[in-house]
């Protein structure tokens, strides 16, 4: 059992970074770095869109009518190519999966950008067209408004290496 302290220093990650074969598609889009941070009981991995209920694989969805937090103004609606309204779906994921994390008293997760659940800054339109706008998707969303730290697994890419020392110009300069 963890003590408190480690409790503390763990993070959540979009289950398909860690790993997890989980994406709508069936696939995963795995992240070494977190990977290691699973492995070594750092990281919990979540992936709301199957705590919601919804299968692997399963329909491309996408929020239609604004972003995650229209969604959770009922102003928006995410729904799936065959035609299906799986809104319920993903909020009750979002609920459940804030709240697996909350049991480790985790406050910081590392999302996948462009998911319709776990977007950041940005997710797809709408138009089921590959087209991207600006907005985060509906765990994203509701993580924020409890107050969570929310990074895209690039912005946490970007930040470890430069705290490594490991910036692009930097690695540039050495390889020369």
């Amino acid at each position: 059992m963890l003590n408190r302290k480690e409790e503390q220093s763990m993070i959540g990650i979009s289950a398909c970074l860690g790993g997890l074969a989980c994406r709508y598609d069936g696939q995963k889009k795995e992240v070494p770095e977190l990977m290691e941070l699973v492995e070594t009981g750092e990281a919990v991995m979540v992936c709301p869109e199957v705590i919601g209920g919804l299968p692997i694989p399963r329909d491309p969805a996408e929020i239609i009518g604004g972003n995650g937090f229209d969604v959770w103004k009922d102003q928006a609606k995410v729904w799936t190519t065959s035609g299906e309204d799986v809104t319920e779906a993903y909020k009750n994921g979002a609920i459940k999966a804030y709240q697996k994390l909350q049991e480790k008293h985790i406050d910081l997760v590392i999302m996948k950008e462009k998911s319709p659940s776990c977007g950041t800054h940005s997710i797809y339109d709408g138009s089921f067209s590959g087209i991207k706008k600006n907005g985060a998707g509906v765990a994203t969303a509701y993580f924020i408004q409890q107050k969570m730290t929310v990074l895209s697994d690039e912005e946490w890419l970007k930040t470890r290496g430069e705290q490594n020392g490991n910036r692009k110009d930097q690695s540039n300069e050495r390889a020369l």
